[in-house]
């Protein structure tokens, strides 16, 4: 099983979206507050459909509490634009936990600094970024891909 992180997550449509791929994809999500929405926002459930009731899922109060349940801190990678090394140059495992920014500004300088293994998504030039719930469906899918062969 992947654990699949938000930090902050301030978009319910996201956030279902990404709900909705852990529970095709057999993956454990977790959510950090603070959120721009309510877990019973019905954007949320609108895109999670019927499969909310179906999410493993755990949220935290901070930062801090979600890296006290980690047993293995070297098995979490932050995804970033503000590096170098392309996730699909990290072999993934089974368990690895896949730690994303929020819409607005990603992953901040002070949880990027918690952890060593920063991957990016490449992206032409010509976009600025990528919709959260497609980093993830990208992200996942290469990590299952992977744990599967």
């Amino acid at each position: 099983m992947l654990n699949i992180v938000l930090v902050e997550p301030e978009i319910p449509n996201n956030t279902g979206n990404i709900g909705r791929l852990c529970v095709g994809t057999g993956s454990r999500l977790h959510l950090i507050h603070p959120f721009g929405f309510q877990i019973t926002d019905k954007n949320l459930k609108r895109s999670g459909l019927d499969y909310w009731v179906h999410l493993d899922w755990f949220e935290y109060q901070n930062v801090e509490e979600w890296i006290a349940k980690i047993p293995n801190l070297s098995r979490v990678f932050l995804f970033t634009s503000n590096t170098e090394k392309s996730y699909l140059k990290q072999e993934f495992q089974e368990g690895d936990w896949l730690v994303f920014g929020k819409e607005s500004i990603g992953l901040s300088q002070e949880v990027l600094a918690k952890f060593e293994n920063h991957l990016k998504i490449p992206i032409s030039p010509l976009v600025r970024s990528y919709n959260l719930a497609n980093s993830v469906a990208f992200a996942i899918g290469e990590a299952k891909r992977q744990i599967e062969l």
